[in-house]
């Protein structure tokens, strides 16, 4: 325990806390805190380009390359809105839940495979297999948030 000032004990005497040096960590936070309106431009900027690439995407459908990017772009930038929402921490915490993990490591793995099936090996039935698991993970990622979701879909399914 390190050794208190004058100044810190006579804190305590009086019921105050000692000052505490800032820590790394503390500083990080503080770099990162945003206002609730820039938390909420960053949010609309975000869903907003997330909407257009994914649009875009759809028009690139015949040129396969360029679909998995744009498309997997915009669900990065989509899902990365909500982190502003969320506070990107608690939007990690969330997706890595008991009940979400699973579908968030197969959307996550799925984005990585659709880019690197798309750019890296160039095979188009691969691509669109990836792109299929990317958006199924999607929606079962997305049903996790509302309540009885996934056991309304999964009796449908039935």
């Amino acid at each position: 325990m390190p050794e208190r000032s004058a100044l810190d004990r006579v804190k305590l005497m009086v019921g105050m806390e000692p000052e505490h040096p800032p820590e790394l960590l503390d500083d990080l936070n503080e770099c990162f805190a945003l206002s609730r309106m820039q938390r909420l431009y960053g949010f609309g900027i975000c869903i907003s380009a997330g909407i257009l690439c994914s649009f875009l995407s759809s028009l690139m459908w015949l040129r396969p390359t360029k679909f998995a990017i744009l498309y997997t772009l915009g669900n990065l930038l989509s899902l990365g809105s909500t982190g502003f929402l969320m506070g990107f921490w608690n939007q990690l915490k969330g997706m890595f839940k008991g009940t979400r993990v699973v579908a968030s490591c197969v959307y996550l793995a799925a984005m990585v495979m659709t880019l690197v099936s798309a750019c890296y090996l160039k095979n188009f039935g691969l691509t669109i297999i990836c792109i299929v698991i990317q958006s199924c993970a999607l929606a079962w990622y997305c049903l996790s948030y509302i309540p009885g979701g996934r056991a309304a879909i999964s009796s449908i399914l039935r």
